[in-house]
């Protein structure tokens, strides 16, 4: 088996939607992301939903020449999540020309918020 290529890869993310209007996301829980106590680690939200929007924005900006990068990551726990999968929606906030904000829910299967991510995603010119 090949080494993951990048962290979403590594987690055993699945993007389900990159659409301009929202954009989701699930994770199986695994004893890979979860910390010892058995319940995902805060990373890993803030990993799921960092991926998300920084992948939704970049579908969107990229056509104009443009890159999309995380600027700020802020999370809040409400409920663990020990078993099953990890959901995540995210919704832009703001379509700046330099910065777009996202709000992520995440959600466990029984549909319960869990946590809430805000998402800052630098938007540069892409010079690659």
């Amino acid at each position: 088996m090949a080494a993951p290529t990048h962290l979403a890869e590594a987690l055993g993310i699945e993007v389900l939607d990159l659409g301009p209007d929202v954009a989701r996301a699930r994770l199986a829980v695994t004893p890979a992301v979860c910390q010892p106590f058995g319940i995902v680690h805060g990373g890993t939200f803030a990993a799921l939903a960092e991926t998300l929007c920084s992948l939704a924005t970049y579908k969107a900006v990229n056509d104009d020449g443009m890159l999309a990068l995380g600027q700020s990551n802020q999370a809040s726990f409400m409920r663990p999540i020990s078993r099953g999968s990890v959901h995540a929606e995210a919704r832009p906030r703001h379509r700046g020309r330099t910065t777009w904000i996202w709000d992520t829910e995440i959600t466990d299967d029984d549909g319960r918020l869990c946590a809430l991510v805000r998402m800052t995603v630098a938007i540069r010119p892409d010079k690659t």
